[in-house]
């Protein structure tokens, strides 16, 4: 019974959690002079000055140990702390002075097994050790009266609170139902016509002809807002011809990467490991005379290929094994040869040539790297003469011209992705620009420094005709085939339903036993859906820009009589169970609050916040 209450006191904690600081909206701000010790009076329960500070510093550790940081009153104030600490002892002294009034109580003997099970409270034998018990309350700073009548309160609470919770049960029907809906399944056949198999024999339309589809869609055609950005740039690219790079440098970097520019050559290996070199050598025989396969010694010995796979692997890592390995042809196994596990068979799967990169074919490279390197680093040296320029005045136009920094005009939309306008800092900078806005300095991701100003904010308009015509025309294209795809799907509709089948010949596709989650590949995306949608035996034709399809649906069909199934059913009743019970719960415990008329006394509350540390 102990553990039972103890499982279910902490259930209870968390469903108090929930509900956190309702009904505090009608607590009276109520000051009462005969209690100045405590922060709260909810019936004939106290919420005491000492259980709120405890209860405040223990939120206070958990969002220190979450965030790593210290958190004054004023913070755990700020984020609403302070009000959470307070409902949830209001609520819980609510059901406190509710178990009162039912006459709810932990009687000694439960109270001393209760004890006895918290493991703070044993010593080394197990069992219950008053020394370690009067210890521990010490350290939290509470009484021996204090905490049994804590825990008689939470005792009686999760009588209440199982009182209300067992039992709680949904209807089945709705389990029923809302299984029966997951797992309905549906048979179907259908026959689907693709877009790309119309070809257009009309003329090549001409340009009036595009001109009046532009005007008669002119909606499809729109430019979004656009800003006009004129833009000044210093890119660490642009320097490189300004530094010189040490030759001793080149070579020391050179050195430094030698893993990158010397790779050895290499081979792809599988080693399998025997226990003794007759059982290796009785191996390797077996493969000399077709006794046995590779795979089969390796699946013999309970394992895989890819357990004995080494990979891309060097002379030296071979060991002694290494030279007569290298010498074996692709495909070959060699050994019984050396390992470090013991005698080994190596089969050989493929070899990899050295790739020896000599200084002279590296050197641009390393130039590069090098002197990108500085020019980057003499970006940001620049970077703040730049900035006094522009907060003297100095114009972008004036920048490039006598700072030598790169000026262009970029049409900027949220969409714009090109050059500069690829870079996050571009892009974050060019949309927070207002025409009030002074250029500044900021940084790009490859070191570059910009600064931008907004010269004008085109509205959305119309694409002009001469830009647009290829979407135009792509749009055209694509209404007639649409068109055309319809007509054909209604023509083929029409007939399967005159004829009650699809026309001999058709290439007709079947489904079956699908479910409302299914997905077909290349068919229109409501395609199943539309199919739950309709009657045995019924036809119906469902198109998107790529294909029409004409389906039929054959057979509607339960649920499948599967385990799945069954531990859906379970897992459904579970949580609708639960919520019930949560609902229920929480009405009561509502309900309590009201009843018990909770007041605060601000004045103990403001002294109790002021001296918390």
């Amino acid at each position: 019974m102990a553990a039972g209450m103890k499982h279910l006191s902490k259930t209870f904690v968390w469903i108090l959690m929930g509900m956190l600081i309702v009904g505090l909206a009608g607590f009276g701000a109520v000051n009462f002079s005969s209690s100045s010790s405590s922060v709260a009076q909810v019936g004939d329960e106290d919420v005491s000055i000492g259980t709120y500070v405890r209860e405040l510093q223990r939120e206070q550790r958990a969002l220190q140990a979450q965030t790593g940081q210290a958190m004054s009153m004023a913070q755990l104030t700020a984020f609403g702390l302070d009000r959470v600490v307070l409902g949830r002892l209001i609520s819980l002294a609510a059901l406190d002075h509710e178990t009162k009034i039912l006459g709810l109580s932990l009687g000694d003997e439960n109270l001393i097994e209760e004890l006895a099970a918290i493991d703070a409270f044993q010593g080394v034998n197990g069992q219950f050790d008053r020394e370690a018990y009067s210890f521990a309350l010490r350290n939290a700073g509470l009484t021996e009266k204090e905490f049994e009548e804590d825990l008689r309160r939470e005792a009686a609470r999760t009588i209440v609170q199982r009182a209300v919770l067992s039992g709680a049960k949904m209807p089945e029907t709705l389990t029923e139902t809302l299984t029966s809906y997951i797992g309905a399944r549906r048979s179907f056949s259908y026959v689907q016509l693709m877009a790309s198999d119309i070809a257009l024999v009309t003329l090549t339309p001409s340009d009036a002809d595009l001109q009046a589809f532009y005007e008669a869609n002119q909606d499809r055609f729109m430019l979004p807002e656009t800003k006009v950005i004129t833009y000044a740039a210093l890119r660490p690219s642009m320097l490189l011809d300004e530094i010189e790079v040490d030759e001793a440098q080149l070579q020391r970097l050179f050195e430094e990467r030698s893993d990158q520019y010397q790779v050895p050559e290499r081979r792809l290996v599988e080693r399998l490991v025997f226990a003794d070199d007759e059982s290796a050598a009785s191996a390797k025989a077996q493969l000399e005379t077709g006794g046995a396969t590779f795979e089969s010694l390796v699946e013999t010995r309970g394992l895989t290929l890819q357990d004995i796979d080494m990979g891309d692997v060097t002379m030296g890592d071979l060991g002694a094994a290494g030279t007569d390995v290298f010498a074996a042809e692709v495909g070959t196994v060699a050994g019984p040869l050396p390992s470090n596990l013991g005698p080994a068979l190596y089969r050989v799967n493929g070899r990899l040539a050295a790739q020896i990169t000599t200084f002279e074919d590296a050197k641009p490279e390393l130039i590069e790297e090098l002197a990108s390197d500085r020019a980057r680093r003499l970006v940001e040296t620049q970077a703040e003469d730049i900035d006094d320029m522009l907060a003297g005045g100095a114009t972008l136009e004036e920048l490039a011209t006598d700072s030598g920094l790169e000026l262009a005009q970029i049409n900027w939309t949220e969409d714009s992705s090109e050059d500069i306008a690829a870079y996050e800092g571009f892009r974050a900078a060019a949309a927070a620009v207002t025409a009030e806005d002074f250029p500044e300095v900021g940084f790009l991701e490859d070191g570059s420094l910009f600064a931008i100003r907004l010269d004008e904010v085109l509205p959305e308009r119309p694409e002009p005709f001469a830009d647009a015509r290829d979407k135009v025309l792509t749009a055209r294209d694509a209404g007639l085939r649409a068109g055309t795809l319809r007509k054909q799907g209604e023509e083929l509709l029409a007939q399967a339903k005159a004829s009650g089948s699809f026309a001999e010949g058709a290439e007709v596709k079947t489904e079956t036993g699908l479910t409302r989650t299914a997905y077909i590949d290349t068919v229109p995306a409501t395609l199943v859906a539309d199919v739950f949608g309709m009657e045995t035996g019924g036809f119906r034709l469902v198109q998107d820009a790529e294909s029409a399809v004409v389906v039929r649906l054959d057979a509607i069909l339960p649920p499948e009589a599967s385990d799945d199934m069954t531990l859906l059913t379970q897992a459904l009743q579970a949580q609708l169970d639960q919520t019930l019970a949560q609902e229920l719960f929480q009405a009561f415990a509502q309900d309590v609050q009201t009843r018990a008329e909770p007041r605060v006394d601000q004045q103990a509350l403001n002294a109790a916040q002021a001296n918390f540390q």
